[in-house]
């Protein structure tokens, strides 16, 4: 099992690093630019986003997901508003976050508002944008399948600091909930059907918006990935155009889960992810997390999984010993 959930968070890292470079680009200056993005580059000094990265580095989608582990494990495994918010805010201070375009909108309103004391609801309440559901892959090690109210219930208290729409709680839910699945070895159908079933039970926390459903669109998402099976090029063209790889949750969450359910593998994800156009950063971490838990690490190039440690300086291993305990325990 340990294998499944470090799959997870080498594929959240290794989507995210390789989308690096591309992202908040759309598709066609992507491909002028690039080509074709086939390994991990630096991030170019056009791209105001990514200039700060360097070749293999992740961003914020994976440092928020460790960071909110890191909260987790502090307060032995009980979500607390309170200590995600604090490590939000020294991580951004750290980081110089607010100046370097790293946090997305909503995050960033939430947080200078956490950080002057005033009260973050006004800008929660409204948040559609993805940050909850591109932090929240690891969270998805620690839920059985069944386990849909507890994990629905554990990721709107994770998320809320940031983000309490009903859209981005379902959202985030989705996300896990696919990843839980793959964590199991379930099939690719029942991985998206579980997704798909989740969203209703967590969105009901968040406060309600006018988005469009995620479940919806994913299932729109999956008949094109049928359909285009044996056409890489216009799968992604498609799903670019028509379901959406913006910042906002209902684009790039069931973007994200189709092209999953299309790679079936890490490194395959991760490079069509890259290639895609819109935020590839993210894209990428929440699409490969779920094929690295279904996978699992080994199934990941080894001279990848070195570059990521090396490039951010992180251990993986005792992230995923405490998920494995809190997953026993609970």
């Amino acid at each position: 099992m340990k294998k499944k959930v470090l799959g997870a968070l080498y594929g959240m890292a290794i989507g995210d690093a390789m989308g690096m470079p591309s992202e908040l680009w759309g598709r066609n200056k992507v491909k002028a630019f690039f080509g074709k993005i086939t390994d991990f580059l630096d991030g170019p000094q056009e791209n105001e986003v990514a200039r700060n990265f360097t070749r293999g580095q992740y961003t914020d989608d994976t440092s928020q997901a460790l960071l909110i582990l890191d909260a987790l494990i502090e307060n032995d495994f009980v979500p607390d508003e309170r200590v995600i918010g604090r490590h939000l805010l020294e991580w951004a201070d750290k980081y110089h976050a607010f100046d370097n375009n790293i946090l997305g909108p909503s995050s960033k309103a939430a947080l200078l508002a956490l950080r002057e004391g005033k009260d973050v609801t006004e800008f929660t309440s409204k948040a559609e944008t993805n940050g909850a559901a591109m932090r929240i892959a690891p969270v998805g090690c620690m839920f059985l399948q069944e386990e849909q109210i507890a994990l629905s219930k554990f990721v709107f208290n994770i998320s809320k600091v940031t983000h309490s729409t009903d859209v981005a709680v379902g959202g985030a839910a989705m996300i896990a909930a696919a990843v839980g699945s793959a964590m199991e070895d379930k099939s690719w159908d029942s991985i998206m059907q579980n997704a798909i079933d989740i969203y209703d039970i967590a969105k009901a926390y968040g406060a309600e918006t006018y988005s469009a459903s995620l479940s919806g669109r994913l299932k729109l998402a999956l008949e094109f990935a049928k359909r285009y099976e044996d056409d890489e090029e216009q799968f992604l063209q498609t799903i670019y155009d028509i379901i959406g790889t913006g910042v906002i949750t209902s684009e790039s969450v069931p973007a994200a889960l189709a092209i999953a359910y299309y790679a079936k593998e890490p490194q395959r994800c991760s490079l069509l992810c890259a290639n895609l156009g819109g935020d590839t950063d993210t894209i990428g971490a929440m699409a490969t997390a779920i094929c690295g838990a279904k996978t699992g690490v080994d199934a990941i190039d080894t001279s990848w999984k070195q570059l990521i440690d090396q490039a951010n300086d992180v251990d993986f291993d005792q992230y995923a010993d405490r998920i494995l305990v809190f997953r026993e325990q609970h």
